[in-house]
């Protein structure tokens, strides 16, 4: 494996985290360079990153650009993925700019690597809460093809970034220090001890972005217009980690064993079933907060439904729904010898 130059643009939540996931996954950067839009050094785990203003001829020689992302608004990849692909560059964008373009690959490496075979120096990275659950699925879909998803989500506010993990915060230590609450701004409602069925703005389905971006990446990446999907994403009061609920139903029946084998196989998966187990009975975000897999756990047949399956899944929001997939994509590109 050789070595190839790296810009990580961005040093919001996620440009951070992947600075770490980069170091800790050992990738083989040669150079390292951390592009913004103002110049600053900062600090990531002990170690001091020199951040540059970002512009065109900062990718000069450059060969993979990760962009951090800012979901809910056009992210730097909109003003500087063309520059950097004309010098050279991979771009692997965590925005939700690109993702629906039918020119772009949408990808899950444990998912639908195959699709990087076909990207033209633009990868997309698909939504947090999109990217646990494929992961999850993956394996059921490949025994017998997913009809039906319902699925309802419960969303730690590390996903709206750290204006939303400092709100959380204050109003907590508010509430302990029996003292006004201060006035929500990251949300339109109280977070503290609440949970807020919105996430993103509403659609003419009534949908909100949030849920319509589960329906419409699951198709793109199991390559399947056909599944009918219904999502529910709430904000919980959870610093990180995501967590879901799934149901699915499938063409044929699939038992509880058969879906635990094929889960305990699965690449990037960990399954935590154990409802004996005090301390590890099924996973939970503050468990997973940290780690790149996905968890899996309170798998069960439907009683009702011949076809049905639930399950419970759940990820960092900011390790495997952004930065440590992104890292995965350049990682399988090298790999596969694409870059």
């Amino acid at each position: 494996m050789g070595e190839y130059n790296v810009a990580v643009v961005g040093v919001g939540a996620v440009g951070e985290e992947m600075l770490r996931v980069l170091k800790q996954r050992r990738f083989p950067a040669k150079s390292l360079r951390v592009l913004a839009r103002s110049a600053r050094t900062i600090t990531v785990d002990g170690d001091e990153y020199s951040v540059e203003v970002c512009s065109p001829e900062k990718f000069d020689g450059v060969q993979i650009a990760l962009f951090a992302g800012t979901e809910g608004e056009k992210g730097a990849a909109v003003q500087f993925a063309e520059e950097a692909i004309k010098r050279g560059a991979v771009v692997i964008d965590n925005g939700a700019d690109f993702r629906m373009d039918p020119k772009v690959p949408l990808v899950v490496p444990e998912v639908n690597p195959d699709d990087l075979q076909w990207h033209n120096g633009l990868i997309a990275n698909p939504n947090c809460s999109t990217i646990q659950m494929v992961v999850a699925l993956k394996p059921i879909y490949d025994i017998s093809r997913i009809t039906r998803i319902v699925v309802s989500t419960y969303q730690a506010v590390s996903g709206t970034g750290r204006a939303a993990i400092r709100e959380l915060e204050a109003q907590v230590k508010a509430w302990a220090a029996n003292q006004p609450m201060p006035a929500p701004e990251a949300y339109p409602l109280q977070i503290a001890f609440n949970v807020l069925p919105h996430i993103g703005g509403f659609n003419e389905y009534g949908y909100t972005s949030e849920e319509w971006k589960m329906v419409v990446e699951t198709h793109k990446i199991l390559h399947d217009d056909s599944i009918r999907i219904t999502a529910t994403t709430a904000r919980v009061p959870v610093f990180n980690g995501h967590s879901e609920s799934i149901y699915v139903e499938t063409e044929r029946p699939i038992s509880a064993e058969e879906a635990l084998e094929a889960l305990r196989s699965a690449p990037g998966v960990v399954v935590i079933d154990d409802l004996g187990s005090k301390e590890r009975p099924y996973p939970t975000p503050l468990q997973v907060s940290g780690q790149d897999a996905t968890y899996v756990g309170r798998i069960r047949k439907d009683p009702f439904v011949e076809n049905g399956l639930s399950m419970w899944v759940v990820a960092d929001n900011i390790r495997k729904g952004a930065a440590t997939n992104a890292v995965q994509i350049a990682e399988e590109l090298i790999r596969r010898g694409l870059i």
